[in-house]
C-alpha cells in the first residue's frame, strides 16, 4: 500500500473510532502534555482537510456572527501555520473551507471548531491527500 493510501487509511479509521463505541463524548484536555506538532506540512505528512460549515438557517446572520465573535471563531480559525486552501461561501449551505496541514495537527483543527464554531454551525471533515501528480502520470502512462 502507497504511503498516501496509508495515510488516509490511518486517518479514516482514527476518525470513525470514536463513532464505534456507544458511549461517544467530545475531547477534553489531554492529561498528559501533547508533543508540539509539526510546524509545517511536507510530501510525507500532509494532508487536507476540506471542512462543510452548514449554517444554522433559523437565525439570522447577524445573530450567527455575533456568536462567533464571542466564541472567538475568527481569532482561533484558521491556526498559525496552517494553509488555508480555498474558502469558500457556498450559497444554502455555508462556507466551505480547505486546510493544507501535517496529518498531527488535526487534532489541533478539531479542538478550535469544536470550542469556537459549535452553536453556529454544524461541521462535516473530509481529509483527504493531494493525489494529483499521481493521477496525471496514470493519464500520461496510459495515452
Amino acid at each position: 500500500m502507497g504511503r498516501g493510501m496509508w495515510l488516509l487509511t490511518a486517518l479514516v479509521l482514527a476518525a470513525s473510532a470514536p463513532m464505534m463505541g456507544s458511549n461517544t463524548i467530545a475531547q477534553t484536555a489531554s492529561p498528559t502534555p501533547v508533543p508540539a506538532p509539526a510546524a509545517t506540512p511536507t510530501p510525507d505528512n500532509a494532508i487536507m482537510l476540506t471542512i462543510f460549515f452548514k449554517h444554522d438557517e433559523t437565525r439570522p446572520l447577524g445573530e450567527l456572527n455575533a456568536q462567533l465573535e464571542k466564541q472567538g471563531f475568527y481569532k482561533a480559525f484558521p491556526p498559525e501555520g496552517v494553509e488555508v486552501v480555498s474558502w469558500y461561501v457556498m450559497m444554502g449551505v455555508g462556507q466551505v473551507v480547505t486546510l493544507r496541514l501535517p496529518a498531527s495537527r488535526l487534532r489541533e483543527v478539531n479542538r478550535i471548531l469544536e470550542t469556537s464554531a459549535w452553536g453556529v454551525y454544524r461541521t462535516e471533515f473530509y481529509p483527504t491527500y493531494d493525489y494529483k501528480a499521481i493521477g496525471i502520470a496514470n493519464h500520461d502512462k496510459a495515452k
